[in-house]
C-alpha cells in the first residue's frame, strides 16, 4: 500500500474512535453532574478518553504519511459513523434520511480523495507558527468567553443553551484543526529538528488538545450530540485545510479546476451533514420527550 492509501486507512479507523468517544461523552454529559471531580471518577468518562486518545494517535500516523487535504476531510466521518452507531445505542434504526446523508458525505469525501494532488508540502516556519499559535488562542479564548456570556442568555429564557454549545463545539473545531497544522509540522520535520527546539510546539499541540478535549466535553453539556458534533466536525476540517492550502502549500489536482471541484465536493459533503445533524437532533429530541401516553377514554 501507497502512504497515501494507509493515510486514509488510518484516518478512518480514527474516525471511528472519535465517534464511539462522542457518544460516550454525550451519555457522560447527559447523566452526571456537572463536576470535575465527579467526571474523574466516571469510567465512561475515561473510555471516553482513551477513544479520544487512540484516535488521536491514528490521526497522528495518518498526518504523517498524507495530506491535510486528505486527512482532515476523512474526520467529518466521525458525524457519518456517529449517527449509526448512536441509532444502535438507542435502539432505533438509521432512517432515510440519515442514509442520504450518509451517502452524500461518501460522494463528497470521494470526490476530495480523487482530487488531491500528490504536490510535496512544506512545514511552518518559526514566525508563522507564532502568528498561527497566537490566531488560534485567541479565537479559542473568545469563543470561551462567549460561551460564558451565553450562561447569562439562559437565565432570562434566551437560546443561551445552543448559543453555548455551539460556540464550545466551534472552540473544539478550531483547536484541533490547528493542533493537525501543528501535527504536521512537527511529523515533517521530527528528523532535523532537534527535540530542544521542537518542545515548544509540543507544548502548544497539548494545550490545544487538552483545549479542543475540554470544550468538546463541555459542548455537549445541554447541546445534545448532533449540532455540537457537527460543528466541530466542519470547522475541525475547514481550519487545518485552509491552513494547509494557505502555509504549507498543498492543493488540487487540475489547477483552478480542480480547486472548485473540491470546493464542490465539499459542498456536496456539507449538505449530507447537515442532513445528519438535522436527523440525528430529530431523534435525540424525540428520544428526551419519551413516549407518548393516550388519555383513556371517558
Amino acid at each position: 500500500m501507497s502512504p497515501l492509501s494507509w493515510s486514509v486507512l488510518l484516518s478512518v479507523v480514527s474516525a471511528v474512535c472519535y465517534a464511539c468517544a462522542a457518544i460516550v461523552q454525550e451519555r457522560v454529559a447527559s447523566t452526571t453532574a456537572p463536576s470535575r471531580l465527579r467526571l474523574l471518577g466516571s469510567g465512561r468518562w475515561w473510555l471516553a478518553v482513551v477513544l479520544q486518545g487512540a484516535g488521536a494517535l491514528l490521526h497522528v500516523a495518518a498526518l504523517g504519511l498524507g495530506p491535510l487535504t486528505v486527512v482532515q476531510p476523512l474526520g467529518v466521518l466521525t458525524l457519518v459513523l456517529a449517527a449509526p452507531l448512536g441509532a444502535l445505542l438507542a435502539r432505533r434504526p438509521v432512517t432515510a434520511t440519515s442514509w442520504r446523508g450518509i451517502a452524500l458525505v461518501t460522494l463528497g469525501l470521494a470526490g476530495f480523495l480523487l482530487l488531491t494532488g500528490s504536490r510535496g508540502s512544506r512545514t511552518l516556519e518559526g514566525a508563522q507558527q507564532t502568528e498561527l499559535g497566537v490566531t488560534i488562542v485567541l479565537a479559542v479564548a473568545v469563543l470561551a468567553v462567549l460561551a460564558r456570556a451565553a450562561v447569562r442568555l439562559t437565565r432570562s429564557g434566551g437560546r443561551g443553551p445552543a448559543l453555548r454549545s455551539v460556540s464550545l463545539a466551534l472552540a473544539a473545531g478550531i483547536a484541533y484543526g490547528a493542533a493537525s497544522v501543528f501535527v504536521k509540522t512537527a511529523a515533517e520535520s521530527w528528523d532535523s529538528t532537534p527535540l530542544t527546539s521542537a518542545l515548544p510546539l509540543l507544548v502548544l499541540i497539548g494545550v490545544l488538545a487538552a483545549s479542543g478535549l475540554a470544550t468538546s466535553q463541555a459542548s455537549y453539556r445541554g447541546g445534545g450530540l448532533a449540532a455540537p458534533l457537527a460543528t466541530q466536525t466542519v470547522a475541525n476540517p475547514v481550519v487545518a485545510a485552509a491552513a494547509g492550502i494557505a502555509l504549507l502549500g498543498e492543493g488540487f489536482r487540475y489547477g483552478y479546476t480542480g480547486s472548485l471541484a473540491a470546493l464542490a465536493a465539499g459542498a456536496v459533503a456539507s449538505w449530507g451533514l447537515v442532513l445528519l445533524a438535522m436527523d440525528t437532533a430529530r431523534g435525540s429530541r424525540t428520544a428526551e420527550a419519551g413516549p407518548v401516553l393516550i388519555p383513556p377514554p371517558a
